[in-house]
């Protein structure tokens, strides 16, 4: 198939490489345009920039797509297919209805479940013990259209949001090549999605970083796992706004959410009497450390509060 392949991020670059390993043809890579980074704001390309460019592969970083130009240089690809992995714009109807196979969406959640901009981490926000990846023939919704193909894998109760991403963008590539070989052989049958079971993914902010010690042990474990990497759970430690990278559940205490009931292993009792084990954290200006490394650094006291 002759490929115009739209993507941005690392979770795209999987699929950009697994459809050249199965011998189709990228004629275009379309992504978002480079981006201040770091420190010291090094413009940085976007990693399917990266990608495409190393393998040759023409690149095509459009301001929009809501104009004539923008359709003009892609539909100049003559296309069998478009294919979208985390693009991060919305593809107006002229480019959705351009190539005969339409446009084919490698999405991160089991749809219509998660639909918008962060599915994975809020799977494991909601501590799903099961999520995965669905390709869909795309509409002019946000995530709303026919579902073509999915897979699925187990949640373990200690993986991040991060770790998540690797393993659903290697199962995305694998169904992307899978969905395509069933278009070109008519053996696909699409399946319209359950408007009413939807549910929504929205992106994530630091506004939901601060830990709440009112709620379960295992609810603030996930929200931790599901901020990592970005934009990682926060606690106060007095005026100090701390960073928690890493947490463990416990055991039970009658302690009062917040207070610190043991430092070996640092642990704080949560609001329904379990307990929160703080693996690893940080200060502000320094690195992430084992919570034994901060205890040196910063002592703390059992009935000490964190806020």
């Amino acid at each position: 198939m002759r490929i115009v392949f739209m993507g941005t991020p690392d979770f795209a670059v999987p699929s950009l490489a697994a459809l050249l390993t199965a011998g189709h043809t990228v004629t275009l890579a379309v992504t978002q345009a480079d981006k201040p980074v770091g420190r010291h704001q090094t413009l940085t390309p976007p990693p399917v920039k990266q990608y495409a460019l190393e393998h040759g592969i023409p690149v095509f970083q459009p301001k929009t797509l809501r104009n004539d130009e923008s359709f003009a240089r892609i539909a100049a690809e003559k296309p069998d297919v478009i294919v979208v992995v985390a693009y991060g714009k919305i593809l107006p109807a002229s480019l959705l209805e351009l190539p005969p196979f339409g446009a084919v969406n490698v999405h991160g959640s089991l749809l219509p479940k998660y639909r918008g901009a962060a599915p994975i981490q809020w799977a494991v926000l909601n501590g799903d013990a099961v999520a995965g990846v669905t390709t869909m023939q795309m509409d002019a919704g946000i995530d709303t259209g026919d579902m073509l193909q999915s897979c699925s894998r187990e949640v373990p109760e200690d993986m991040t949001a991060g770790e998540l991403f690797a393993l659903l963008s290697a199962d995305g590539a694998r169904l992307l090549c899978d969905t395509l070989k069933g278009l070109e052989n008519g053996t696909l049958h699409p399946q319209k999605q359950d408007s009413a079971a939807a549910t929504m993914a929205p992106m994530l902010d630091k506004t939901i970083s601060p830990l709440d010690f009112q709620k379960s042990a295992k609810a603030l474990h996930d929200q931790v796992r599901g901020l990592q990497p970005w934009p990682t759970a926060t606690c106060r430690l007095g005026d100090t706004v701390l960073k928690i990278h890493k947490t463990r559940v416990g055991g039970h205490t009658t302690e009062d959410a917040g207070i610190i009931v043991s430092l070996s292993p640092l642990s704080v009792a949560c609001g329904d009497g379990g307990v929160l084990e703080i693996l690893e954290l940080q200060y502000p200006g320094s690195r992430r450390m084992a919570a034994a490394d901060f205890l040196r650094g910063h002592p703390l006291c059992c009935g000490d509060r964190l806020q």
